[in-house]
């Protein structure tokens, strides 16, 4: 087209993540920032909830002189805010928004919406009435500062993330067509309930009436937010073809662009410090394993993982342990095998007599009881892992070649048993592997290449078709990542396909490891912000180009 991009004055994006480290979005904003926080030095401006009240918000510093006028002048526009930087590389500004007062003006804010684009918040629940009250309280925010500082002139877009910042997208485009508005869905709320409920979501895809699942499943106002967020912004964009997919079938709006997740590799140490944290890493969770199981499993123990939300199908948590329950009786494994079930459940408390044998020093040769958890839970009779284990009389016994533990935690370095962050504890596994069955993008696969694990995933999720699109064929576990065809109806023959290619990868020479790692790390490389910030850059030329063809039809 040879058409030069228009780039936006000023950015605000808003997101329930901003300063709130809840999700995987958390990861694409926090690492996207610092790329442009140098193209537009302060002039992207990020929102958020505050929603830490009166307690110290860790990813947070408030800066009184920032804005100080402004920020003054917002309280009598009904805002309390807190101006200042959010806590990640680039340091950009954010600006944390107190939505609670605008519960008293729920009913009229919702029959608004409802008048203004037959958004139906009749059926809401769970968290909507919050993710609401902060999107409209995020829109006034950007309109007070719009007022105050800025005019036609400048070229402004609001980009929001999600359905939950959909109400003030729509706030936008009714009050301040000034302003060009970008949504990003990183996963459709209706695909990832059709998926969450046992559903077949793929094969059935074109056939699925999103309003109509919408019903059935009880979505219906996330569902109309998200929709009409879609069809009424500037420019919708999503983060992975197979998501497109699902916003033009369940949605019925195409999207105007894919814009993949990137990251930034500045947490990954280098040299000499990465394998000094590799071998801290072995060293630390082969003491637990073995503390808790009575075992004496040394360096040479194949170290495996998966992490990730507690979704037990969506993340294919449930294929995985299935793959490590045939493990068990594959004969061709040549070394023992640690596997990890890495996901938060309803912790209790850590456990006092793992703890206490850890800090012993000692070897013990005889197991602790239930000896697959590291955490008491709160509802052991009713976990999904523990129960798969039961069921599948996994019990970790002293000659099983393959031994599962479950660490149900988030991994942020004061867990009470570990106490290791989980970027520091990732990379000491040799493999990961993340079988997702829905997955938008995927970030542990790629945050696990970046620290040269190779890992094993499907074409079900967004990351997967990226590396395949990479690799010119379907990932094998020597291009780093291994890519698994998966279908609504595949599951045990996905099973099968870990297990092998594990009990394969155990019998690499250590010249094929490293090649392995090397093509992982080499890969995480082409993901980089650098190379995927181009997209973004298209989706704002676009927005602003229609906002600038509404701004001539009102004249």
């Amino acid at each position: 087209m040879g058409k030069e991009l228009l780039f936006p004055d000023y950015i605000f994006e808003s997101s329930w993540e901003v300063c709130n480290k809840v999700g995987g979005i958390y990861t694409v904003l926090s690492t996207r920032a610092n790329t442009l926080q140098n193209a537009m030095k302060d002039r992207i401006i990020f929102i958020g909830p505050d929603c830490w009240s009166e307690k110290d918000n860790p990813y947070f510093t408030e800066d009184k002189s920032l804005f100080g006028e402004w920020a003054a002048s917002a309280v009598e526009d009904g805002l309390t805010l807190k101006v200042g930087r959010w806590n990640i590389p680039g340091n950009p500004i954010a600006v944390l928004v107190d939505f609670t007062p605008f519960y008293k003006r729920k009913n009229e804010i919702y029959a608004r919406l409802w008048e203004d684009f037959r958004v139906d918040s009749l059926h809401a629940y769970g968290d909507y009435d919050e993710a609401s009250m902060f999107s409209y309280a995020a829109a006034k925010v950007v309109e007070s500062f719009y007022k105050f500082y800025l005019d036609e002139s400048k070229k402004v877009i609001y980009h929001g993330n999600e359905w939950m910042t959909g109400f003030g997208l729509l706030y936008i485009k009714r009050y301040m067509p000034e302003i060009a508005t970008v949504f990003t869905t990183h996963a459709t709320s209706i695909g990832r309930s059709i998926a969450g409920n046992n559903k077949p979501l793929y094969d059935y895809l074109f056939a699925y009436n999103g309003d109509q699942m919408a019903g059935e499943l009880n979505m219906q106002s996330k569902h109309s937010i998200e929709k009409q967020t879609a069809k009424n912004v500037d420019c919708f964009t999503t983060v992975s073809d197979i998501t497109a997919n699902e916003c033009r079938e369940l949605l019925d709006e195409p999207v105007h662009f894919v814009l993949p997740n990137g990251f930034e590799d500045d947490f990954v140490p280098r040299g000499a410090e990465f394998t000094r944290k590799r071998k801290q890493a072995r060293k630390r969770v082969l003491q637990m394993a073995n503390a808790l199981m009575g075992t004496d499993l040394g360096d040479d123990t194949l170290i495996v993982s998966t992490s990730g939300r507690y979704e037990f199908r969506n993340k294919g948590v449930d294929v995985y342990i299935e793959a490590m329950n045939r493990l068990l009786r594959e004969k061709s494994l040549s070394r023992k095998v640690l596997a990890f079930i890495e996901v938060p459940g309803w912790v209790g408390e850590p456990r006092r007599d793992l703890k206490e044998r850890i800090e012993s020093g000692k070897k013990y040769d005889t197991p602790l009881e239930v000896p697959m958890i590291t955490h008491w839970l709160h509802n052991m009779s009713h976990d999904s892992v523990l129960n798969m284990l039961k069921y599948l009389d996994m019990q970790n016994r002293a000659d099983d070649n393959v031994k599962l533990i479950f660490l149900p935690c988030y991994l942020t370095g004061d867990d009470g048993i570990l106490d290791m962050k989980y970027y520091d504890l990732v990379l000491g596994n040799d493999l990961c592997v993340y079988p997702s069955y829905y997955e938008p993008w995927g970030y542990t696969p790629l945050e696990a290449i970046a620290f040269k694990v190779p890992c094993i995933t499907t074409d079900l999720a967004g990351f997967g078709l990226w590396v395949n699109t990479e690799a010119g064929h379907e990932g094998e576990i020597e291009d780093g990542v291994k890519v698994i065809h998966r279908t609504d109806y595949n599951y045990s023959e996905v099973a099968d396909i870990i297990k092998n290619t594990i009990a394969e990868y155990s019998n690499f020479t250590p010249a094929k490891v490293k090649k392995c790692r090397d093509n992982a790390g080499k890969l995480s490389k082409k993901a980089l912000w650098t190379n995927f910030i181009k997209y973004y850059y298209q989706a704002y030329d676009h927005a602003l180009r229609q906002r600038d063809m509404r701004l001539e039809g009102r004249k």
